[in-house]
């Protein structure tokens, strides 16, 4: 059993804490607007292993990056100008968009040629992702196939088992990030979130 830190986000100190435990190898669980999510360093296989140790999940399911800017997301992905546009609009925000990947972007992924990123519209967040200072593997606090954590006592459940465990209390849309893979067009909106997918396919 794993002795977690509990801390709240309202603490200044807490992105400095939580990114301490990520860069150490640590998985993390975190507020975000959307749903709670794990946290781990993208870099650190043994850690994002352990995520999907911690929810079940199948490897063939990929984890999603977050990066605190779009200048981030270009070391790990090829931006299409279309999606450029989506992008301006609509991040930080509510939205994973999905782009090719380049060199480092496969290191990243294992190889893969597609890596879906969100920057969050969430000031814990943010300043998390910069204190980390490199990408970090992302995706909901859950047992796969559950539902996701949307507030801090059902992110609890995995006390004893993450490393450190941020109280956000209730995420503020409770409600997961829209999807669209911007691979190659036509675009297509893999997951249906918190976004009204009309109004971003205004901007495609």
């Amino acid at each position: 059993m794993t002795k977690t830190i509990k801390i709240s986000h309202k603490d200044k100190n807490a992105p400095k804490k939580a990114a301490e435990v990520i860069k150490a190898g640590g998985v993390a669980v975190v507020p975000t607007e959307t749903v709670y999510g794990f946290a781990a360093d993208a870099f650190n296989i043994k850690a994002w292993k352990k995520i999907y140790e911690l929810k079940g999940r199948n490897y063939k399911k990929p984890l999603i990056v977050m990066t605190p800017d779009i200048e981030s997301v270009r070391i790990l992905a090829d931006i299409p100008e279309k999606a450029l546009r989506i992008a301006k609009r609509f991040w930080p925000g509510q939205l994973t968009l999905i782009f090719p990947t380049t060199g480092l972007g496969k290191i990243v992924s294992g190889g893969r040629d597609d890596l879906g990123i969100r920057i969050p519209d969430h000031e814990f967040m943010l300043k998390l992702l910069k204190e980390v200072g490199k990408p970090v593997f992302t995706t909901s606090v859950n047992t796969s196939g559950k539902k996701s954590a949307k507030t801090f006592k059902e992110a609890e459940r995995f006390d004893g088992i993450a490393d450190i465990l941020v109280d956000g209390g209730k995420c503020e849309f409770s409600f997961e990030s829209t999807v669209i893979d911007m691979v190659k067009f036509p675009y297509i909106v893999i997951r249906k979130g918190c976004l009204d997918t009309n109004e971003l396919l205004k901007y495609i």
